[in-house]
């Protein structure tokens, strides 16, 4: 690049300033998003000019080739980055040259040709049954209303009960459960409706909700609900879990999709097979259900490890 293109280009730093404005007021994502983006934008830009051995402006982007943006991800490998946050740097440097050509500025093809690093599915973690119960309690035991103790331990029941989604469960309306019997009719992701049986214990602690809420609740109104009467959000129900969970300490893991995680590896210990279970979870794919298998594995290891361990 020659000294008038750097003179008449705008410098990464007005640009990434910008950028920032664009994400936050038009774009409207959440501020742990924008600072995430803006730190990987910010070490590229920092890489880009030792590596150029000038100060990177915008001019610069429409040269690059692929082996500059492999130089900058083996830097971040050596620097200890995990394969995940090399592909969250790689979403923001792709969205960053998506800002750049908004604004006229070219950028090279090879933003786009550079593939991912590889990141290893992690396993889910099961909340253990006695945890599941101490959360339960916790929630009658600790509500400043008697109703919404009952509502907390009602949802957390049936989480842990049906293995729905939190989604899922915010959904239900009185006639769902008023017409449920010993089946629930489900309507999951893309609109695909499943049967997923009822439980005694789940039965009673929706009744038990549904008797002390202070709301004349009608067929079609969703059950849960907040405490000024509006449907329950799932963040709403996310944060009343993270309380319960610090209260008896238990780890950040302990999540409402943790608890689905629970039904379905307890299933799978108790003997369930596993495509029922892919049908109780509304699993499109079996794939996504075997990794269960992996987990109870690692069960019986643990328990193996316990009783025979090397002296």
């Amino acid at each position: 690049m020659t000294k008038a293109q750097q003179a008449k280009a705008p410098g990464a730093a007005a640009l990434l300033d910008d950028w920032q404005v664009v994400m936050r007021d038009q774009l409207r994502l959440s501020a742990h998003t924008i600072s995430a983006y803006c730190r990987d934008a910010t070490a590229f830009v920092d890489f880009l000019s030792a590596h150029l051995g000038h100060e990177a402006g915008g001019a610069d982007f429409a040269a690059l080739h692929v082996r500059d943006l492999r130089a900058f991800m083996a830097a971040r490998r050596a620097d200890g980055v995990s394969p995940r946050s090399l592909n969250r740097a790689l979403s923001a440097l792709r969205h960053f040259t998506d800002y750049l050509q908004s604004r006229d500025i070219a950028v090279s093809p090879a933003f786009s040709a550079l593939s991912g690093a590889k990141t290893r599915a992690g396993l889910p973690r099961p909340v253990g049954e006695n945890d599941v119960a101490r959360l339960i309690q916790c929630a009658l035991d600790t509500a400043r209303l008697d109703w919404l103790g009952r509502r907390d331990a009602a949802l957390l029941t049936l989480l842990y009960g049906t293995g729905l989604r939190i989604s899922e469960a915010l959904s239900l309306t009185r006639e769902d459960i008023e017409t449920a019997n010993d089946m629930l009719r489900v309507t999951g992701k893309g609109g695909k409706q499943r049967d997923v049986p009822l439980l005694p214990l789940v039965v009673h602690a929706l009744n038990d909700y549904l008797a002390a809420q202070p709301f004349g609740l009608r067929h079609a109104d969703k059950i849960f609900r907040g405490a000024r009467g509006g449907p329950l959000a799932a963040r709403q129900a996310q944060s009343m879990l993270a309380g319960l969970r610090r209260a008896i300490g238990l780890p950040d893991n302990v999540t409402p999709h943790a608890l689905r995680h629970s039904f379905a590896s307890h299933l799978l210990s108790g003997g369930g097979d596993l495509r029922t279970i892919q049908e109780l979870l509304g699993h499109a794919q079996l794939s996504s259900t075997q990794i269960y298998t992996q987990v109870d594995e690692a069960a019986l290891l643990a328990v193996y490890d316990k009783a025979h361990k090397r002296r």
